[in-house]
């Protein structure tokens, strides 16, 4: 597995990572056993970013890592979040990023994760009601105290990132971005982090798994997948989306790999300050996935999929209430 690093001075992370959140919740069924046999096989094939966030379970997820990486600690590239919150019930609570909370969350996190510190701390919804030199300040106690090494903000606007990193430096960006989530490159985001020195970490890199073809019918979700709220995955949109997916299984199918690492080819091609974190709590979809890395992408292929998955080309919003993404 190669590596990238994110940010300057930067921070090494194997070029493809490790999402975790579906171990825990929202896609259905799972397997502590399975999930934690996933990250150590992970391990093995160099993939040491690890993505978790304490609204994951909630707080099971960390919990999960945690015993998951317990005795082997100085192999990872721990990465986790604080901002959305959620009660033991999972009930939503809001976003809170003043300083008080930061301090709470990164606490709580390092209990739960069983480390003293954490590789790349994320605030992972911007609160509109602190000001983020505030946020960021408080993130910034947390590096001084050995807490945190690094710090990175998720689904921030151009003009947070920038006021975020004049505070402290910021080492990471992760947003949505795919072959059919594309927003960053035209609304800033990408230019910005790239203009900064800001390494850009990619999640749903396979649109919720929409892009391996693994869905032909809504059906196909089990009841409690919480994709069934997704409107990419209803109706109408369902359909043209699909259509989308047959494009890319047809170049998949072309060049002997499968849909998925397809997508994840492309997005790796979008620059060496990209790193797509792929969830899955499968060690067979985590070996395909790893392979992606393999797949080299010729001008013709990348031209290929720009024209039939251009910006915009999915329809549907990426969650059904898009009122918690700073824009």
């Amino acid at each position: 597995m190669k590596r990238r690093t994110l940010g300057t001075p930067g921070l090494g992370v194997s070029e493809i990572g490790l999402g975790c959140m579906g171990m825990s919740e929202f896609y259905g069924p799972s397997s502590e056993a399975e999930s934690i046999s996933t990250i150590h096989r992970a391990l093995e094939l160099g993939t040491d970013f690890l993505d978790t966030a304490d609204v994951y379970g909630p707080f099971k997820n960390e919990e999960l890592v945690g015993k998951a990486i317990r005795d082997r600690r100085d192999r990872v590239v721990l990465a986790t979040k604080f901002g959305n919150v959620r009660n033991a019930q999972g009930q939503s609570l809001g976003i809170r990023g003043d300083p008080e909370y930061v301090r709470q969350a990164c606490d709580a996190s390092l209990a739960r994760l069983g480390v003293d510190h954490i590789d790349l701390y994320y605030q992972h919804r911007v609160d509109t009601k602190v000001p983020i030199e505030e946020t960021v300040g408080a993130m910034a106690e947390l590096v001084h105290a050995g807490k945190v090494r690094h710090l990175g903000l998720s689904e921030a606007a151009p003009e947070t990132i920038r006021r975020a990193h004049a505070t402290h430096p910021i080492t990471a960006l992760q947003t949505e971005y795919s072959l059919w989530t594309r927003d960053v490159e035209e609304n800033g985001v990408l230019s910005t982090v790239r203009e900064l020195g800001i390494g850009f970490v990619a999640y749903s890199p396979l649109g919720r798994g929409f892009l391996t073809g693994r869905f032909r019918t809504f059906e196909d979700l089990a009841a409690d997948d919480f994709r069934r709220r997704n409107p990419r995955f209803q109706g109408e949109n369902f359909d043209h989306n699909l259509e989308l997916v047959r494009e890319v299984e047809q170049l998949a199918s072309e060049k002997g790999i499968t849909p998925g690492q397809l997508a994840l080819a492309w997005v790796l091609a979008r620059g060496d300050d990209i790193v797509p974190i792929p969830g899955t709590k499968h060690v067979k979809y985590l070996e395909e996935n790893v392979a992606a890395a393999n797949v080299t992408l010729s001008e013709n292929d990348i031209e290929r999929l720009d024209s039939v998955l251009p910006v915009g080309a999915a329809t549907g919003t990426r969650y059904a209430d898009m009122s918690t993404v700073n824009r």
